[in-house]
């Protein structure tokens, strides 16, 4: 085997080996920045500085049906599907011109990352027959169709802070 074949073997199989030992890490958002450098350099002026995460939502296992006696068709039969996921946060930090100065004074306002979890509608029905019965012959007996909806969840705790900087 020459030696460039060698050589490039041996860096396709570190490769792969660093690849196969390092393990996949999930991220819990994704960073986002306003760029507005751009936009200061043009006008000459300090421009507010906006950033931020946008969150990646996570579906749950949802609960399967269930089956009840004395029933037709299984309680749930459209689940509910449990969501988790973070709020968006934001960082905003603006200048505010001083009324007396040439200085400015900057405006910061925070809203950090808070978990929220949530569930899906979801709905119940049972048919308009009864289970068989012994009485009747194995044959089951007429009742009204029922329905239920199953009201969709949040929960979150949301904050923010406001505040006020003689500079960034």
């Amino acid at each position: 085997m020459k030696s460039t074949t060698r050589g490039t073997l041996a860096a396709v199989v570190t490769c792969v080996a660093a690849a196969v030992a390092t393990p996949a890490v999930a991220a819990d958002g994704v960073p986002v920045a306003v760029p507005l450098e751009g936009v200061e350099h043009s006008l000459n002026m300090e421009m507010p500085r906006i950033s931020g995460t946008v969150p990646l939502i996570t579906p749950g296992s949802p609960d399967g049906p269930r089956y009840v006696e004395g029933r037709l068709l299984p309680e749930r039969a459209l689940p509910q599907l449990p969501v988790t996921s973070d709020l968006p946060s934001l960082d905003l930090r603006t200048p505010l011109p001083r009324v007396l100065g040439d200085t400015f004074d900057h405006l910061a306002a925070t809203t950090p990352a808070s978990e929220l979890r949530a569930l899906t509608p979801g709905a119940s029905l049972d048919a308009p027959l009864t289970a068989p019965r012994a009485d009747m012959l194995g044959l089951p007996a007429a009742k009204l169709p029922q329905v239920a909806l199953l009201t969709p969840v949040l929960q979150a705790a949301p904050g923010a802070t406001l505040g006020l900087a003689p500079g960034l």
